[in-house]
């Protein structure tokens, strides 16, 4: 996991002797205070690899330290996950349902059908998907693309990010200034969590894969 490479060099929680994206979180929250935090999860959202189970607690701890205080990490955390899934939602406006039609024709094993399926489902379970998804690793990001690409009501997508947002948020934030020099134990939970997503994830997907195969062996009946 990127946090325990992240905390090889120490587990103090002393920010003195964090580095990377640890040291990179905590030096801008105490450069900018609460703005920071939010410009730190903002990028989260835009760049799923940088982990909001890092990001989050550390703001938590940096509260913990009086940088700013508790309600202030957990306002500008929220506003900037809101920030950064409006960006992705534009960019699926952006996108467009032609153009992801376009680029799905040119994917290996893929059907027109499997996407109008996609694009029903979404139909029915969006406002689900966006409010769940922002609860969910790395599909928290992602989801907003497909949102912008069904041009979901604005209004509609922002109210559910908003409060997706601020319950997954809350928490961490929470758990991180509780546990103080001990934030980075957040990680071992939320770790556990974010394999059996992925896991989950790739069986899907190696299930669909073998069924494509498989339907373009079988000849068509005559």
């Amino acid at each position: 996991m990127i946090a325990s490479a992240v905390l090889a060099a120490s587990t103090s929680g002393d920010p003195a002797e964090l580095d990377g994206v640890a040291g990179w979180a905590v030096d801008l929250m105490e450069r900018l205070g609460p703005p920071g935090a939010g410009i730190a999860i903002a990028l989260e959202n835009l760049f799923p690899p940088l982990p909001s189970e890092i990001i989050l607690p550390l703001a938590g701890f940096t509260a913990s330290r009086g940088t700013f205080s508790l309600a202030e990490a957990i306002v500008w955390t929220t506003a900037g996950s809101v920030v950064g899934a409006i960006v992705l939602y534009w960019l699926g406006v952006l996108l467009g349902r032609d153009r992801m039609y376009r680029i799905w024709d040119l994917l290996p094993l893929t059907k027109t059908s499997d996407l109008e399926r996609t694009e029903a489902w979404f139909g029915r379970h969006g406002r689900k998907a966006v409010f769940f998804g922002r609860m969910v690793p790395i599909f928290r990001s992602l989801i907003s693309v497909p949102a912008g690409v069904e041009r979901m009501p604005v209004l509609q997508f922002l109210g559910l990010t908003l409060a997706g947002s601020l319950i997954w948020n809350t928490a961490f934030v929470l758990a991180g200034y509780q546990l103080g020099e001990q934030w980075f134990r957040v990680e071992d939970v939320i770790g556990t969590y974010k394999y059996v997503v992925v896991g989950l994830v790739g069986l899907a997907l190696c299930v669909w894969v073998l069924v494509r195969i498989r339907s373009l062996r079988v000849p068509p009946e005559a």
